[in-house]
């Protein structure tokens, strides 16, 4: 770890803390001048200093914006202490370290804020201060209130489509405090236009969450922070995409594309991709808040246990009702050409919805991806439509939880569990098929060691236990277009402290050629509730 930054946010706030007290007592020498002494409490005393009201604080707390409230919050200082020159206003801004010290040693009075009642502020300082301020305001409530989001992938198809801007409420479940306080605002996780971070992550913050209106509901809409992107691949067509599906896909190509070769040691040939990986393209760890966002269903609540019979989602092993947009594939047959057109248009189908195509003796078969309705209504304009089988994705690792089992190798899109979802006081015995499930959420997402011994003991830092208490909730999260979708049905478990906000509101919709087939806004999609 380097302690540079460390050291250096240190000497900061220590400077910040040796110099307060004697200002403040400077300004009146009866004041208590210990509160400028207190870390984090002196941020008041500052506020007092310059006289402007407490909860400029709570701008302390937000990504990028704390770093522009410090530097507005230095400059003021100078003012109230008579230093109201340009360059003084320039050091204060520009180099605080100097500043302070140049302040704490001198003997400046105190003189309040400056008074512009009777002087005209310049063109330039007045549309600065505005912009500063509207950077202020607009990255708070984006952190606390609203966020702007945009479903790039067919995942949710039938109910949120590619090209819906939507509205992601935070206060819903509560806004998150961030974990990396100081990025830029309004960029999520790298810089426009490349792969160069947009944070620092040698400082960081524990999960704290305000507290919201309501918990996660089953079929809300939630975004939250992909459980496999705490690694990414620095490549642009990769950094997106699951770290440890791809570095596994690797792994078995490496021995030779023989799933059982590699199952039987995957972390040689594991280690092998991992090496190459980090050479090029290179690899890089991501903090929760600035891992890639996700848009699914919440399908299963902690503490339930989940399971998929032949397409039908079952909670608790009682079926449930599938959403109203869910979509699943179908085999669909058309005797010609025209028929699959006119059935493809009368449907008003893109191309997001249609999969390969391919010429039979009986026409064209193509495979399409449906809600019930739609197949019903194909049904009438096609040869036949037939619900198209998943069972060929068996016994290739990429069912959660990854694994080489008897079990869990007769798992497919349309064919798992039962699973218990982690539910925070809930205690699971340690037995082979719960460390499958259970490891990477007791070790990545609870930050536990964990050993297997030959002997069969299982030792959770550092001591032998035969059970697990979990410390948080999890949820499972689905896709509506069900058989293109990646969800927890390939990586598992969402934890609580991923959870961003619930989808909420579609302020703008538009469709492109390139995927659609067709050019247009979606008038009829605007300013309307996500379902």
């Amino acid at each position: 770890m380097n302690l540079i930054p460390w050291i250096l946010l240190l000497l900061a706030v220590l400077l910040q803390l040796a110099t307060l007290p004697v200002l403040i007592a400077r300004k009146d020498a009866d004041a208590a001048t210990w509160k400028g002494a207190v870390p984090g409490l002196h941020f008041f005393s500052w506020l007092e200093l310059i006289q402007r009201p407490w909860y400029w604080a709570l701008f302390l707390l937000v990504p990028g914006i704390n770093l522009l409230m410090l530097t507005v919050m230095h400059v003021e200082l100078g003012l109230a202490f008579g230093r109201r020159s340009t360059k003084d206003q320039w050091i204060m801004g520009a180099l605080p370290w100097w500043g302070l010290w140049e302040l704490r040693q001198g003997s400046d009075v105190w003189v309040g804020k400056r008074d512009w009642s009777k002087t005209r502020k310049s063109t330039a300082r007045e549309w600065s201060e505005a912009l500063i301020w509207a950077t202020v305001v607009a990255g708070s409530l984006r952190m606390l209130t609203f966020e702007p989001f945009t479903i790039p992938t067919p995942s949710m198809e039938g109910s949120m489509l590619v090209g819906d801007y939507l509205l992601v409420s935070k206060t819903s479940y509560g806004a998150k405090l961030p974990r990396t306080p100081f990025s830029m605002p309004f960029v999520h996780n790298a810089l426009p236009g490349s792969l160069t971070p947009s944070y620092t992550d040698w400082f960081s913050l524990p999960n704290l969450r305000l507290p919201g209106w309501r918990d996660v509901e089953r079929y809300d809409a939630v975004v939250f922070s992909f459980p496999h992107g705490d690694t990414v691949y620095v490549d642009p067509n990769l950094v997106g995409h699951d770290y440890y599906a791809l570095l596994r896909r690797e792994g078995i190509r490496r021995a030779g594309g023989d799933v059982q070769t590699f199952a039987l040691d995957p972390e040689r040939y594991l280690a092998d991709a991992r090496k190459q990986a980090a050479k090029n393209p290179g690899l890089r760890a991501r903090p929760v808040d600035k891992m890639e966002n996700y848009v699914k269903r919440c399908v299963a609540l902690p503490g339930e246990t989940v399971s998929v019979v032949e397409g039908q989602l079952h909670i608790d092993g009682e079926p449930v009702i599938n959403p109203e947009g869910l979509q699943m594939e179908y085999r669909v047959v058309f005797a010609t050409q025209a028929e699959a057109q006119v059935a493809f248009r009368k449907l008003g189908l893109t191309k997001l919805d249609l999969g390969p195509v391919s010429a039979i003796p009986e026409g064209l078969a193509a495979v399409m991806a449906l809600t019930e309705k739609e197949a019903a209504a194909m049904s009438a304009l096609a040869s036949s439509v037939e619900p198209m089988s998943n069972a060929h994705r068996r016994g290739r690792l990429e069912m959660f939880p990854n694994v080489w089992d008897e079990e869990f190798n007769q798992w497919d899109p349309d064919n798992f569990g039962p699973v218990m979802l982690p539910k925070k006081g809930v205690t699971v015995k340690l037995t082979p098929r719960n460390l499958h499930l259970y490891r990477r959420w007791i070790t990545a997402y609870e930050d536990h060691t964990l050993e297997e011994r030959a002997n069969g003991e299982v030792v959770l830092d550092g001591e032998i236990v035969d059970e697990y208490t979990f410390g948080m909730d999890g949820y499972w999260m689905m896709g509506d277009n069900r058989h293109r979708s990646a969800d927890s049905r390939m990586w598992g478990f969402v934890p609580e402290d991923h959870i961003v906000g619930r989808a909420s509101f579609i302020w703008f919709s538009k469709q492109n050629e390139a995927q659609h087939g067709e050019s247009k806004i979606r008038w009829d999609r605007m300013m309307t509730s996500v379902k």
